[in-house]
């Protein structure tokens, strides 16, 4: 059985789900101000799919690592 492409896309909306539930309350827990905590969690989650893009296209180019000729 192989996954489909909808399965992968839904797997990666939910994570990025939980990835801000979770940033969300890390910033809650420490400061104590909802607001403070969703800013956080709204700034993650506009900000981590750049660095993501980033860190795969270094990884693209430039690591070799894992590659057989």
């Amino acid at each position: 059985m192989r996954p489909s492409i909808k399965r992968h896309i839904a797997k990666t909306i939910s994570y990025r789900i939980l990835g801000t539930i979770a940033t969300s309350s890390i910033g809650y827990f420490i400061t104590g101000n909802f607001m403070v905590a969703s800013t956080l969690g709204v700034m993650e989650l506009v900000v981590k799919p750049f660095i993501y893009y980033a860190h795969e296209r270094m990884w693209y180019k430039h690591i070799k690592f894992g590659l057989k000729k």
